[in-house]
């Protein structure tokens, strides 16, 4: 990928030995490259603010002759890399500030909440840290008894009431539980809501006024493109902001487009990627991660 020279640029060139790009030079590889971020999954939206910030970036830089292919694809992976780290979840600090440190988990159905929460304790547990988690989707009974089961599997206490239960008064339960006996962190599972659902909305809204908690992260596919934007603005408002993003099934969003245009535009960052079904498939989201799946460093 690089810009075609002009005659004058190139002659230029030939005493100094770098070009400085024009605006028409620039302009094809724009197109270009706009066509393959629309073709890769990647939103109008966020592929127009991409584009812009490459022509910012590409207009009128001095560049080595011999390398300008090389300094194309080092600003396009520079802009995607910005992209992706304006916005950063300080997620450890916070877990780590307060005792106990108490996290809802929302989102829509079939998102993979309850495995993420147990991903999650898994995670804590590999760093040292204690966690208790809150059955509190009692809208679905088969929902608490997967929570019991990876609480079993991890060794992690769940608690539980019955199906159909308060899910703010299970939670206050578990708060309660980890201030007795001294526990890092409560991981709150919720019914799986769409943002069109009022009543559960309204209950989501409750959870968070009456618990309080000190982070909220919203659980969805990768896969799930502009309906997932819309739902974390939807989710984000009625839970008064959402701190960050666990995106589940990355491994099957294979340009990464979707992944892209959800981190641009929901406003907010991303803090962990579920890569596999696996407890150890959660990782710490690593922008440069997703921008080497994008565009291989050798490619």
């Amino acid at each position: 990928m690089a810009p075609k020279l002009g005659i004058l640029t190139k002659f230029k060139s030939l005493f100094s030995g770098t070009v400085a790009l024009s605006e028409g030079e620039v302009q094809p590889v724009l197109a270009e490259l706009e066509i393959a971020l629309l073709e890769s999954d990647v939103s109008f939206d966020t592929a127009a603010f991409l584009i812009q910030d490459l022509r910012k970036r590409l207009v009128g830089k001095q560049v080595p002759r011999a390398a300008i292919a090389e300094t194309v694809q080092g600003e396009v992976r520079g802009a995607l890399s910005g992209l992706l780290g304006s916005r950063r979840v300080d997620f450890w600090p916070r877990i780590r500030s307060k005792k106990p440190c108490v996290i809802l988990f929302i989102g829509p159905n079939g998102s993979g909440k309850t495995t993420t929460i147990a991903k999650v304790a898994d995670l804590l547990k590999r760093k040292g840290l204690t966690s208790v988690i809150s059955a509190s989707d009692t809208f679905r009974a088969a929902a608490i008894d997967q929570a019991v089961l990876h609480g079993e599997k991890l060794g992690v206490r769940v608690i539980r009431h019955d199906y159909g239960a308060d899910p703010t008064a299970v939670a206050f339960d578990a708060i309660a539980h980890a201030k007795a006996n001294n526990i890092d962190v409560v991981l709150i599972d919720t019914a799986g809501r769409q943002e069109t659902n009022y009543n559960l909305v309204r209950e989501m809204e409750k959870m968070n006024r009456v618990l309080q908690p000190d982070l909220k992260l919203f659980v969805g596919e990768a896969v799930a493109g502009h309906a997932l934007i819309e739902q974390v603005k939807k989710m984000g408002e009625a839970v008064k902001g959402i701190d960050g993003l666990v995106l589940t099934k990355i491994d099957c969003d294979a340009k990464g487009g979707s992944s892209l245009s959800i981190a641009h535009e929901a406003g907010v960052p991303i803090a962990f990627i579920g890569t596999g079904q696996n407890y150890a498939d959660l990782q710490d989201f690593d922008p440069e991660w997703l921008v080497e799946r994008m565009i291989p460093t050798a490619a």
